[in-house]
Order: C-alpha cells, then structure tokens, then sequence
C-alpha cells in the first residue's frame, strides 16, 4: 500500500518526517548561545548536546564554513559569529523597535529637532531600522530606514564598535579587513582601533565629524542602547556641520539623547524579564 497524501497532497510520512541533521545544527547552535562564555570546545558541545563527538565536529565544520560559527585558532574553541544575529532580524528586533523605540524617538524629536535614526548590527555595518528624518523640518535626507552606516566612520557604527563584546569586536574586524577599503585600512590599525575602543568607553558614545567620505556635510553623535549589558543598537542626533561642532551638539543635544536610551533600556528590562526580547 502507498502513502496516503497529507492535507498539502504531500504524503503524510514525508511531511512529518524531521530532518534529523538540522535539528542537530540547531542543538549546537542553542549551546553556544547560552554557554557561560559564549565559546566552548568540540568535547564540551558534545557534552552540553549529548551528541557524538565525531557528529559535533561534522556539524561545527558546516557551521563555520556557512559563517554561522568562528572556531579560534589560539585554543580551538568555536563561538557563534554576527550572522547568527541574522536569523532573528525582523522578529525580535522590529518587535522592540516598533513598540518601545519608535515612541521614545518621537519624543527625542520634540526635545531635538534634528533627525535621529536607531540602528542595529548588519554583517558588515549598522542598519538604519527606524528614523524621525520624515518628520523632521531639519531633515536633508527623507529616505532612511535601510540605508548602512559604516561602523568606523559613523557616529553609529563607532558607538556600537566600541560598546560590544570582545568577541563580537573580533568578529566585526575579520569582517572589515576582508574588504578593500577605508574601513579595512582602518581595522588593519589596532593603534586606531584601541584608541577608538578607549574613547567611546571613557565617553559612552560615538561621533562623527564629516568623516564619512559620502556624507561630508553630516555630523553626528550616538549612544549605544544596552539590554541586560548587551548592546542592542544605538540611537543617534544628526546634523550639519555647518550649523554645529560636534562640542555643541554634544552639549546641547547629548542630556536629552542619553535620557532617550536610557529610557529605551529601562523599557527593554521591564517588559522582558527573562531577557527574551520575543516575550
């Protein structure tokens, strides 16, 4: 006797059947989200999993070659690269921005005037994921949302660099120098990446003179947004140089901003006490 068809007209054992192999990937991958220090060995994975330690290696090997994991050449140990953040944009993320963000821009907009945009980590650069350029009457770009900000030349991109994990930064400078640019000059530097790092720790916030080669004429300053001390995006003030130095902006604009993330953090720990933005 054949299968008989399942609602879809698949048959029902091929519908329900589970791919054993992905379910093993993603058993791999939730046990390095959630091991005390976001890196472990082969043998600890196979132990945290229950898995083969020959299936725990197979499955690793798929994962780096896939940009999923890094595995350190220093201690062979594996920790999940930016991309995994990837599987989760448009759910989590748009869930926190819409609610809780959005508003606190609004208001952020009265205090300010100039524009803000929020961002979050993209591969290679930071995400404009929502922005007040379309209600601003000092707006000079209206179309925002999904536009990319480098991270070493924008106040955006600098304020994340310089607030995120270790692991997370080396992960972000593998990216960077495998291009051939600015940006990759600039990461190759580690006298300009300490510096950078230094600063916006001291300060708590990133800047940007005109120093993006395409946006000559923008200034700008920005402040990471933290969840449970793990940096989610940065908010950001934009302006023009010729109206303000970045010393003005900072003192006229900088109260208003930081009350604005501190505002948004606040928000992100009250309505996700179990640090599960979905919740």
């Amino acid at each position: 006797m054949g299968m008989q068809p399942g609602p879809h007209g698949v048959p029902e054992s091929a519908e329900y059947k589970s791919v054993r192999g992905l379910i093993r990937g993603l058993q791999i991958l939730q046990a390095l989200n959630k091991v005390e220090k976001g890196r472990a060995t082969s043998n600890e994975l196979s132990e945290l999993t229950g898995l083969h330690r020959t299936t725990v290696r197979r499955l690793l090997e798929t994962l780096v070659g896939e940009g999923y994991i890094r595995r350190s050449s220093s201690d062979d140990t594996f920790r999940l690269t930016l991309k995994v953040r990837e599987l989760s944009e448009g759910f989590t993320d748009s869930e926190w921005i819409s609610t809780i963000a959005t508003p606190v821009m609004g208001e952020l907009l009265q205090k300010v005037i100039w524009p803000s945009d929020l961002t979050t980590p993209g591969g290679d650069a930071m995400l404009i994921r929502e922005t007040t350029h379309r209600f601003s009457p000092l707006s000079f770009h209206r179309a925002m949302v999904g536009r990319r900000l480098p991270y070493l030349l924008t106040a955006s991109g600098r304020a994340y660099f310089g607030s995120c994990s270790e692991e997370e930064r080396a992960d972000i400078l593998a990216v960077l120098r495998g291009e051939n640019d600015l940006q990759a000059r600039l990461a190759q530097d580690e006298a300009f990446v300490r510096n950078l790092v230094r600063r916006v720790r001291e300060s708590g916030y990133g800047t940007n003179e005109g120093d993006w080669a395409t946006e000559k004429k923008i200034g700008a300053i920005a402040m990471p947004i933290f969840h449970r001390e793990r940096v989610l995006g940065c908010l950001n003030v934009v302006y023009l140089t010729r109206a303000l130095t970045v010393e003005e902006a900072l003192k006229k604009y900088g109260p208003p901003l930081r009350a604005a993330v501190e505002k948004i953090s606040a928000q992100l720990d009250a309505r996700t006490g179990t640090g599960d933005l979905s919740a």
